[in-house]
């Protein structure tokens, strides 16, 4: 525990027997929120793992009593692993700095991860937005999408040795916890999402944020394909069938002004994963065979 966060914390206060890992970049737009709502929640410690931000990031982190390290801009899964790595509670708890805690969250997420003997247990995700129409349509794809039922990363409690022994793969972008779900299931491990537990995650509002969002995760999907080959295939026919749903429900429901962000969502989502799985063959040609003179 750092010694601000100690004395922030008055004497009598029990804490939850916990470490909260934030990554975060350029974030100082939501980690207020964010650090401030776990800090609410009283864990053992808070570690925020700064990628190179050149915002007041880690200024905000530091007057929340968090340790702060620096991942030196290596990306989100090294960020989440050096924290894991440095945490000194036998739990950890990922939380992503667009996410806010409510009252009480975090305590009832980890008695549901106890009670019901849960390897990783992320918490339900409400997404929300400011008025732009980006963001706007980013959580209305991720309220009514079959997506928010899937376990990921995003506010997400782990056995600490279990984190560690599984880790991330640190080439992805997005998409590394569909990769430690599939490698986490292979293994036996009990994972799921709560629903009695549901946290606030927010999506900014500009088109740079949904673009990058996009494309990040088409790399993602791609790498998957990469990494895992024809069991992953089905993967490539993700964009196309969250677009389609996506357009039939706005039809549906009368919203039709959510039909240019499916059709941009796909053909973003459908580019990323073409570099990606382009880029992978032509590393792959370039690659000496192994009957090659030195």
């Amino acid at each position: 525990m750092s010694d601000a966060l100690r004395e922030q914390r008055p004497a009598s206060q029990q804490f939850l027997d916990v470490s909260v890992v934030v990554p975060v970049r350029n974030a100082e737009s939501l980690i207020e929120d964010c650090l401030a709502s776990i800090r609410r929640a009283n864990p053992r410690e808070i570690i925020v793992v700064d990628g190179l931000s050149s915002d007041r990031t880690v200024e905000i982190a530091r007057r929340h009593g968090a340790t702060v390290l620096s991942d030196e801009g290596r990306g989100l899964p090294v960020a989440r692993r050096m924290g894991a790595e440095a945490a000194s509670s036998r739990l950890v708890a990922l939380v992503d700095v667009d996410v806010r805690l409510g009252e009480g969250d975090l305590e009832r997420l980890l008695t549901e991860f106890r009670e019901e003997g849960y390897t990783a247990l992320q918490a339900g995700l409400h997404s929300v937005s400011g008025s732009g129409y980006w963001g706007r349509a980013l959580a209305n794809h991720h309220r009514t999408g079959r997506s928010k039922n899937w376990f990921g990363v995003v506010a997400t409690v782990f056995d600490r040795d279990t984190l560690l022994t599984h880790g991330f793969d640190d080439r992805f972008l997005s998409g590394e916890d569909v990769d430690l779900r599939w490698r986490l299931q292979r293994a036996g491990a009990r994972i799921g999402v709560s629903r009695r537990t549901v946290v606030e995650h927010r999506f900014e509002d500009s088109w740079d944020f949904a673009k990058g969002q996009f494309v990040a995760d088409g790399h993602g999907l791609g790498r998957m394909v990469v990494n895992h080959g024809v069991r992953a295939a089905v993967l490539l026919g993700l964009p196309a069938a969250a677009a389609v749903r996506g357009i039939v429900l706005s039809l549906v429901r009368l919203s039709p002004q959510w039909i240019p962000y499916y059709l941009v969502f796909a053909v973003y989502n459908y580019l990323a994963m073409g570099r990606e799985l382009l880029g992978h063959l032509g590393r792959a040609r370039r690659r000496p065979s192994p009957g090659a003179s030195a």
